[in-house]
């Protein structure tokens, strides 16, 4: 499916990772193939942050830079790593703040850490006015009273890849600067994300491929890549009646206004 004169917006797309390494100038061309003209990239922690630079400078203007801090990377004494991390906002150009958050579905030992990670990064966003980009897995109650704990007062951002059930998104998008970000967990019939996103304005979505994980339908199973979000399109032209296109229009509006540094 080519989308004539329609650009798409991958907002969430690890292409740095040594999965792509023996084909990304071949990946990230077929992407562009694809109209997925702009690919915005999240870190993940210290060592991740030369290839995501490397990548963004091969290809300005495609491929934008997040700073943060993984939240399963989060360490048990994290201020130093958050300290090198905060140094390099203003060494840089940074699209987001991301990603970050809370995962506890991996390990739960470290909630401590990862609430005072999540706290910094939300100061990060607030300070630099830099649009949030936050991993939840088990944990949506922990970022709420986190969110709310702050003042978050302007503070924007995404729910990456998000999944939750329909209360949950309504308390996303009670926070009025925030979009839900779907990707190849739509095409999972199971996941049930078809019926819930009947409720939730298409203004409050943006599209996201998390590659090289969560390969939509009918690529499940192999490595993502952003050339795939054609089929997350596909998907949610079903879910609201509009055409490919139309969608496609919506959601590329949507990234530009959430992350304003990009083209």
């Amino acid at each position: 499916m080519l989308l004539l004169n329609v650009f798409i917006i991958d907002t969430h797309t690890h292409i740095y990772l040594p999965e792509f390494d023996a084909d990304r100038e071949t990946m990230i061309e077929r992407a562009i193939s694809r109209n997925v003209r702009t690919m915005l990239m999240p870190n993940i922690d210290l060592t991740s942050i030369d290839s995501m630079l490397a990548v963004a400078s091969c290809w300005p203007g495609n491929c934008y830079p997040m700073l943060g801090l993984h939240p399963c990377s989060v360490p048990d004494e994290p201020e130093p790593v958050l300290e090198q991390i905060g140094t390099l906002f203003d060494k840089g150009s940074w699209v987001a703040v991301g990603e970050t958050g809370i995962d506890l579905y991996w390990d739960k030992s470290r909630i401590q850490q990862q609430r005072e990670s999540f706290r910094r990064h939300i100061y990060w966003s607030l300070h630099y006015r830099l649009p949030l980009v936050i991993h939840a897995r088990e944990s949506f109650h922990e970022i709420f009273a986190l969110l709310r704990e702050q003042s978050y007062s302007g503070l924007t951002g995404v729910f990456h890849c998000f999944s939750g059930d329909q209360t949950t998104a309504e308390e996303c998008l009670s926070f009025e600067g925030f979009m839900l970000g779907i990707g190849g967990v739509l095409t999972y019939k199971k996941a049930g994300l078809q019926e819930l996103l009947k409720k939730v304005p298409i203004s409050r979505i943006v599209l996201e491929t998390d590659a090289p994980y969560l390969s939509p339908v009918p690529q499940r199973g192999k490595r993502n890549e952003p050339a795939y979000l054609v089929y997350v399109l596909d998907e949610l032209s079903k879910v609201y009646g509009l055409s490919p296109e139309e969608i496609a229009l919506q959601t590329t509006s949507n990234a530009r206004k959430l992350f304003t540094l990009i083209s």
